[in-house]
């Protein structure tokens, strides 16, 4: 039996790479899906609704079922249309996976306010706007049915879990998705809906744009290990039956490795009971605090 047989998905960024590969892989086993995307560039200029129309013709040509949302999902009022979307045209949302996102690469001290700023809202206000209108819906239905089935899988990414030289709005866009996430799921929980989050290795217009492109490359033969297809089959799991316990959770992912990742956690303390500690106790026990820790960022 298909993972999500009468299941209803939306996934936003859905026209190119990860996104139209997640829609492909939800309806492969099931799902109905909402095929979200504005048809932006990468750098979030204009507007073609091709790429959406392509990924529904796939879809049906396949035997499933799919719609095209070109509604831009980084506006308040948009994010809400394209969830009512699913209710008017489906009568329910089950899995919400929101891929959007743009790029405005730069360094710190050559960025402009304007390419801050749409980074930011694209990725950030983007899938917190998607997340809000959701879980409004699915809270609502929760009130009168005890639970409900909800999925949400945000889309992080490494430059937010460690950090980047060169797009440093990217980065920290991710890792506030990565915050977004924990924090529906502690919220949504309760209603049935988990929330989890993942940080993709793939080759997609984003990646090939970026410094590093050449890891992504396409190989000549064998294994493709940065298809993209490869993290959609880590979105079905998430947004299956079989994962219904699984809340909160973040993981890297490519071919053939997925990896469990966590947070922010204490790895050493200093204490000073009935204390405070001082500037200067710092300056002397900072070898005592560090230990063998790392003292410049690190890279996995």
């Amino acid at each position: 039996m298909p993972l999500l047989s009468d299941r209803v998905a939306i996934v936003t960024g859905a026209g190119r790479g990860l996104g139209r590969e997640e829609a492909l892989a939800l309806a492969a086993e099931g799902a109905t899906v909402i095929v979200n995307d504005i048809g932006a560039s990468l750098a979030g200029d204009g507007g073609d609704r091709s790429p959406a129309d392509e990924v529904v013709r796939d879809i049906v040509k396949a035997g499933g079922k799919a719609v095209a949302s070109y509604e831009d999902i980084a506006s308040w009022d948009g994010a809400r249309r394209t969830i009512e979307l699913a209710y008017d045209t489906y009568g329910k949302l089950d899995i919400l996976v929101n891929n959007a996102g743009v790029l405005r690469d730069r360094m710190s001290f050559n960025m402009s306010e304007d390419e801050f700023d749409l980074v930011m809202q694209v990725h950030c206000k983007g899938h917190f706007a998607m997340c809000r209108h959701a879980a409004a819906r699915w809270r609502e239905a929760a009130k009168s049915t005890g639970a409900v089935y909800g999925r949400v899988i945000n889309t992080a990414s490494e430059a937010g879990l460690l950090g980047s030289a060169g797009n440093s709005n990217y980065a920290m866009a991710k890792a506030a998705i990565a915050a977004l996430t924990i924090s529906i799921a502690r919220e949504m929980g309760k209603y049935g809906v988990t929330s989890n989050f993942m940080a993709p290795r793939a080759r997609t217009r984003m990646t090939e744009s970026m410094p590093n492109n050449s890891m992504f490359a396409k190989p000549e033969s064998g294994f493709d290990v940065f298809h993209p297809s490869w993290p959609a089959q880590l979105v079905v799991f998430l947004a299956s039956e079989a994962a219904g316990d699984l809340n909160g959770q973040g993981f890297i992912v490519w071919g053939g490795e997925v990896d469990l990742v966590r947070g922010w956690h204490i790895v050493s303390k200093l204490e000073t009971p009935g204390a405070g500690i001082t500037a200067h106790d710092l300056i002397e026990r900072k070898d005592e605090l560090f230990g063998d820790q790392p003292r410049q960022p690190t890279y996995m």
